[in-house]
């Protein structure tokens, strides 16, 4: 089996989901209790998040360089960043190293492509949802189109659910349902589906909750791992 690096702790509960569905995965085609070699790179989320409220993404980015690197000489031979806005220093961190970046774009867009859609909903962090560096990502390779909430005010809800509760342990049942409502207006808007561009978000909606594929990014990114370590 192949060594796959995580950067993770962006944040640590999502990161937990991503070390659960690779070993388990991974204990499935097995049938056994083969585990996966994997080597953990967590950051300091508190530090992330106070360097995206100054727009100091050069430093975040060498913040994510230097663990890449890291991973990179512990012997990972690809890298996972186990989040979505993490993504948006993808080129950064594709330069820092020589062994490949696992682009979670790539996971979203084949299950797209799979399941014959042209057109879905993305709910995430603000940054995902503005800055474009994952929707230019599936409109380019997989010529999916995205659309996003368009009120400024419910992108700011959807950061405040985030990083002051989900990224905290926080689930709050009026915040599943303000999520819940963003994906129906999205899916009034012409969803043909919903990507969960944030890895905290499937830790509080899943597919049952919705009457739209759901496309749960930790999962996907997680498997997209598994097929690299095994492959």
């Amino acid at each position: 089996m192949k060594t796959i690096g995580l950067i993770g702790g962006t944040s640590w509960h999502s990161t937990i989901e991503y070390y659960r569905y690779i070993n388990q995965a991974v204990n499935d085609r097995h049938g056994n209790n083969s585990n996966p070699p994997l080597i953990l790179h967590s950051l300091n989320q508190h530090e992330i998040h106070r360097l995206q409220t100054l727009e100091r993404w050069d430093l975040i980015a060498e913040h994510l360089c230097e663990a890449a690197t890291k991973l990179e000489v512990a012997g990972a031979q690809a890298i996972v960043l186990c989040a979505n806005t993490a993504h948006k220093m993808y080129p950064e961190v594709s330069r820092a190293v020589g062994i490949p970046i696992l682009h979670i774009g790539d996971a979203i867009g084949r299950a797209i492509d799979d399941a014959k859609l042209t057109e879905v909903g993305l709910v995430g962090t603000r940054y995902t949802m503005e800055d474009g560096f994952i929707q230019d990502w599936l409109r380019d390779r997989y010529g999916v189109h995205i659309l996003t909430p368009s009120s400024v005010d419910s992108r700011n809800r959807l950061q405040h659910i985030i990083q002051k509760e989900l990224a905290l342990g926080i689930f709050d049942r009026e915040s599943k349902r303000y999520l819940l409502e963003e994906i129906e207006s999205l899916f009034r808007r012409g969803a043909q589906g919903i990507v969960l561009g944030c890895t905290e978000f499937p830790l509080v909606v899943t597919q049952d909750a919705l009457d739209i594929p759901c496309f749960d990014t930790t999962w996907l990114h997680a498997q997209m791992a598994v097929d690299f370590i095994l492959g």
